[in-house]
């Protein structure tokens, strides 16, 4: 999983306030791998802690990561599933980015609420039994995200997927989803219904843009059913501009909530896609989860699963969408 961001870190308070920021989540039992370029953060990995016998898999995946985002220089931050703070689990880790050409500039093990520098031999600045993390809210770093507009992590990934988690089932969209027909493919109207599918998009984003609210059930029916055709989901996809980014993902994750089952792989590929492109990788992978239990073989959740893995910068979601989006338009609308 990959997070980026262009955070400058200046102490390792800073660091520990950060790591959540970036990840989503306060992570537990983690190995989080930051890339820096210019002393600044570019990219963040999160996995969860290797067995001892995979670190040097895991970790050479890693340094392949930081080799492909250019990076100077690294750093490593461990969260131990076990109580030991005095060995040095991530000597490995640090060896095999180091034979990358790649300086390690800190690497910082926590456990049971405490933290110390692997790097450090200062026994009074981190001793042996390591010092107190302190608390995220007095941070620089937690000061100047709040301040951007940036929610506070989740307390952990059970919260962040309960974020997204499904609604009770709302019987009257039900009852408005069962009235619609589907397309068929064999008519002649599949465009006719592609443009109605694209249109009520559009009216539902005007709606929430608007009033902050869904407008009325049919109309949600009407997304839903009609997302299930790909040009429709792709269209809605590619829709998303730097203005309406916020709105369009608050829209998508309420709908992600609302949708029953059989109606939620598409917006939550949706959802995925536009977590990953504003850093939120860990809520994306959540998302295809959801996917993936709604349609387990739905390709395009299969292809962003595969895609996330690979570390491709959100910036290549981005010119995708803007290279897309202008074709799909012309197809469904002439």
């Amino acid at each position: 999983m990959t997070t980026h961001t262009a955070t400058e870190l200046t102490s390792p308070h800073d660091l520990l306030a950060a790591v959540p920021f970036m990840v989503g989540y306060h992570p537990k039992d983690s190995l989080v791998v930051m890339a820096l370029v210019n002393s600044k953060v570019t990219m963040a990995m999160r996995v969860d802690f290797p067995e001892s016998e995979n670190m040097a898999s895991v970790s050479a995946t890693i340094a392949g990561h930081l080799t492909r985002e250019s990076a100077e220089e690294a750093i490593v931050v461990g969260y131990l599933p076990s109580d030991e703070l005095g060995t040095d689990p991530l000597e490995i880790t640090r060896s095999i980015i180091s034979l990358q050409g790649i300086s390690v500039k800190e690497c910082i093990v926590i456990c049971n609420g405490r933290f110390r520098s692997n790097l450090c031999a200062d026994l009074e600045c981190c001793p042996p039994e390591g010092n107190l993390i302190p608390e995220i809210l007095d941070s620089r770093v937690t000061a100047e995200q709040v301040a951007a507009g940036n929610p506070l992590p989740y307390l952990d990934l059970d919260e962040m997927k309960q974020s997204i988690a499904a609604l009770p089932l709302d019987k009257e969209l039900v009852r408005e989803i069962s009235a619609i027909n589907e397309i068929d493919y064999a008519g002649e109207d599949v465009t006719t219904l592609q443009r109605d599918g694209a249109n009520a998009i559009n009216e539902m984003a005007i709606s929430f843009s608007k009033e902050q609210r869904f407008p009325n059930k049919a109309l949600i029916a009407q997304v839903l059913v009609r997302l299930l055709d790909l040009q429709v989901r792709d269209y809605a996809m590619g829709m998303t501009t730097e203005e309406t980014s916020d709105q369009l993902w608050d829209m998508w994750r309420y709908l992600l909530r609302l949708a029953p089952q059989g109606y939620v792989a598409p917006v939550a590929v949706i959802f995925a896609t536009m977590s990953y492109e504003r850093g939120d990788g860990a809520l994306a992978q959540r998302a295809l989860d959801r996917a993936m239990a709604d349609l387990p073989g739905y390709q395009m959740a299969k292809l962003l699963r595969r895609t996330f893995a690979a570390g491709w910068p959100p910036s290549a979601f981005t010119q995708m969408r803007a290279d897309l989006h202008p074709k799909i338009c012309a197809a469904i609308f002439g």
